[in-house]
Order: C-alpha cells, then sequence, then structure tokens
C-alpha cells in the first residue's frame, strides 16, 4: 500500500517539531511510566525487595516502558535503537542529575519548602526531556519527514 500523500501543512507541522499532538502523546507517555514506576515499586517492595532495590528496578522497567512508548507513540521515530537509545539514557542520567541538584538548590542553598523543588522538578526535567527528545534524541524522525 502507497504512503498517504503529505499536504504542504503536515509537512510544515512536522518540521516544526513540538505540535500540541506530539506534546499531549508525550506527556501521555510520561504519565503512563509514572504510574507504572509507582505501582511497581509498591509491587516490589511488597514482595520482600528493600525499598531502594524494588524503586531501582521499577525504574528500570519505566524507563524501557518510557524509552518504545517516547519513540513508537509520540515520536513516531523510526530511527535505530543504536543510536537512539543511548542518547535517551544519557538524557535519562541527566534527568535524574537535575532532579537531585533542584532539591539541594531550592532547599538547600536557597532555603526553600521541599515542595518547591519538587514542583520545579516537575515542571523543568520533563521540559528539558520533550525538547531534548525532539531535537537530539528523536532528531532523525524530523529528517525524514
Amino acid at each position: 500500500m502507497a504512503p498517504a500523500p503529505v499536504s504542504d501543512a503536515a509537512a510544515r507541522g512536522a518540521a516544526a517539531g513540538l505540535g500540541a499532538g506530539l506534546v499531549t502523546r508525550f506527556a501521555m507517555v510520561g504519565i503512563g511510566a509514572t504510574l507504572l514506576y509507582a505501582s511497581l515499586a509498591l509491587l516490589f517492595s511488597q514482595m520482600a525487595l528493600a525499598p531502594i532495590q524494588a524503586s531501582v528496578l521499577a525504574y528500570a522497567v519505566a524507563t524501557v516502558f518510557s524509552y518504545l512508548g517516547q519513540k513508537f507513540l509520540a515520536f513516531r521515530s523510526r530511527g535505530a535503537h543504536r543510536s537512539e537509545l543511548p542518547k535517551f539514557l544519557a538524557l535519562t542520567a541527566v534527568g535524574f542529575g537535575v532532579a537531585t541538584a533542584m532539591p539541594a538548590f531550592f532547599s538547600g542553598l536557597l532555603g526553600f519548602q521541599p515542595y518547591v523543588a519538587v514542583v520545579a522538578t516537575c515542571i523543568v526535567v520533563p521540559l528539558i526531556n520533550l525538547f531534548v527528545l525532539d531535537r537530539w534524541v528523536f532528531s532523525a524522525r524530523r529528517e525524514t519527514a
């Protein structure tokens, strides 16, 4: 079956990158990964794993879910795993670093209540992820659109 022709408007939308549909799909995958992490962390901790072990294992599973969801559902990338997966893992490590540094900065250095750091982290990390996933991790999808 031949692919449907792409209109000029659709081509411009793909080139623009961050459309409402992409942002919605990105958010849905992220919410799904978060719920999966929380569910598995609780389940694993009920299976006699120590809380840190349960959390790490759940985070690993949620990271795989997130990568596959962002790649295939949100960004609809056809790029090679050998290129995109290492970039995704690097971004995940950066996100973890930011999520670790923000409480130290907002609560430790500036003296804000912990919830300020949590709210800031919940805003900043997804924004960084959305931009970097679009422009670097899954950039091959825009080159083929």
